[in-house]
């Protein structure tokens, strides 16, 4: 089932894909503004990672395709925990041009509906690197996510450590934020 919005669609990722999905694995640029730990991504990982990733229902990943552009990144719900109803949530948009004009917000708003109203999940989270001040807008102030701690010196990027926020969302603060229920 595809999630479709105005402006962007959340579909599966396929295997056609996996060339661009490797070109932003391997962006430094983009890698810089994102959690985790990474290191250069060939074909070959680029194709286990995709087989692994098509057999996974604690792990759901969307490719983030633009009516205008075709393909412009990734979002993802990650360690689901049906029992309590919970999930990690990411996302990576690839082209830094589409950047501040509302398709993370867009995005984030489709995850977060699927996510409470289809999947019936009751929280969402995420980490933000301190220095990622565009994320911290968009969740916090844009979509109603809440700061719900700070691992202090969590992230090494450029040789200089850097805080981990911890935000949150609950069905209840999304239901809230839309006015409903």
């Amino acid at each position: 089932m595809n999630i479709v919005g105005e402006n962007i669609t959340l579909r599966a990722i396929e295997m056609a894909d996996l060339p661009l999905l490797q070109s932003w694995s391997n962006n430094p640029e983009i890698q810089y503004w994102l959690g985790g730990w990474h290191a250069p991504s060939s074909a070959t990982v680029m194709e286990n990672w995709f087989k692994r990733i098509t057999t996974d229902n604690d792990n759901i990943r969307f490719a983030i395709e633009h009516a205008d552009f075709g393909l412009i990144g990734t979002a993802n719900l990650v360690n689901i925990n049906w029992k309590d109803k919970n999930a990690v949530h990411g996302m990576l948009l690839g082209d830094p041009n589409l950047r501040g004009k509302g398709i993370g917000f867009e995005v984030v708003n489709l995850v977060m509906q699927y996510a409470f109203e289809e999947l019936g999940l009751n929280r969402l989270d995420t980490t933000i690197i301190e220095y990622n001040e565009s994320s911290k807008k968009l969740y916090i102030e844009k979509c109603g996510w809440k700061l719900e701690g700070i691992a202090r010196e969590w992230y090494f990027r450029k040789d200089k450590f850097w805080d981990k926020l911890l935000i949150g969302i609950t069905k209840k603060d999304y239901f809230e934020k839309r006015n409903i229920r």
